[in-house]
């Protein structure tokens, strides 16, 4: 009976079996691996080789690109996102200025400008000549044609001086009745305009602002159509006057387009003393159409800007002279009628210019 041996007997690597001596022999020692892999490893060594001598190339015209950095939330925003952010953002903490006539100059370019701007732009397309003739700086005295119905020609104006000047707001001289009506009145506040006395039109030309005066009042926004491009009388002249004591330059402003966006027929007098208004209109459109007519129609708009008239060269006296008062009144009103008539002779179309 054959014994079998112990471990020992073997020792680590060989032992004797049957009295002849055994050899281990490992599995996967050298020279026994298998071809397949021998092969493989031999091709992606040399791969490896052949990659790292390689020589790098520039791709033609290309620039090494470098990682970008990670952009900030207000950087990947668009300006308008910016700005509309900004404006929530001053609004919230009450970072936001008011001067003293209630002007909100930030409320204005961002929310009432835009949506005046689309409609001078894009509706009436107005165009607009003499635009040299507003000063870049320092206070001026715009006199303006009135009418419409609804004074839009105001507002048009005002998109105007604020584009071609490069920023410049004007400060409109409106009716008492414009800051009666609920809402209408703080907006008006809130956008620059304020009451037309002589009080608050010198001390905004004294400081250097571009101010507006429509002084037709509602005797030329609400004539009938018959008597469009006719200007109404002036009044007395307060505008003049208010120039006088500034010392600044009268600029006379001539609207064609605004006459024909809700062509007055007639006027219902009983409704308009019931609702405390000037007159109530009655276009082709409305009152028949309920507020549909209400949408002006889209006529083609020219504003000019006419020849500064300087009131420097005046003493100090030159206020309390009527007659002196009278001519500069009429020279500017003549200025104006002249200048419509000349556009309106130049023009082709009422809704094409």
């Amino acid at each position: 009976m054959t014994r079998l041996h112990d471990w020992d007997d073997f020792g680590s690597e060989a032992g004797t079996v049957g009295g002849a001596e055994a050899q281990v022999i490992p599995l996967h020692g050298p020279g026994r691996e298998k071809p397949e892999a021998v092969t493989a490893e031999r091709d992606l060594r040399e791969e490896e080789a052949a990659r790292a001598d390689a020589p790098v190339v520039a791709f033609p015209g290309g620039v090494e690109r470098t990682a970008p950095d990670e952009p900030s939330f207000e950087e990947s925003l668009s300006d308008a996102a910016r700005s509309a952010l900004g404006f929530i953002r001053d609004r919230l903490t009450g970072d936001y200025t008011v001067d003293e006539f209630g002007f909100d100059a930030e409320l204005t370019e961002a929310v009432f400008l835009p949506p005046l701007r689309a409609l001078y732009k894009k509706w009436f397309r107005v165009d607009t000549h003499g635009v040299e003739n507003l000063p870049a700086a320092g206070g001026a005295l715009l006199v303006s044609n009135h009418s419409g119905t609804i004074p839009l020609d105001s507002l048009m104006t005002a998109v105007a001086v604020h584009d071609e000047t490069g920023g410049r707001h004007l400060r409109g001289l409106g009716a008492d009745l414009v800051f009666q009506v609920p809402l209408v009145g703080s907006f008006a506040r809130k956008s620059g305009q304020t009451l037309a006395c002589h009080a608050d039109a010198e001390r905004l030309l004294r400081k250097g602002e571009l101010v507006g005066v429509w002084p037709e009042g509602f005797k030329g926004v609400g004539k009938p159509f018959a008597s469009r491009y006719k200007l109404q009388r002036f009044g007395r002249g307060g505008f003049v006057s208010a120039a006088l004591r500034a010392g600044v330059p009268i600029i006379p402003v001539s609207v064609i387009g605004a006459e024909e966006i809700y062509p007055k027929l007639g006027d219902i007098k009983v409704l308009a003393r019931m609702l405390g208004l000037p007159y109530f209109p009655v276009t082709p459109f409305f009152p028949m159409l309920g507020l549909l007519g209400a949408v002006p129609l889209p006529t083609k708009w020219s504003i000019e800007f006419g020849e500064p008239i300087a009131t420097d060269s005046y003493g100090p006296d030159a206020v309390d002279d009527p007659m002196l008062v009278f001519q500069l009144t009429d020279q500017v009103r003549e200025s104006i009628q002249q200048t419509l008539y000349r556009r309106l002779s130049q023009r082709k179309s009422v809704f094409r210019g």
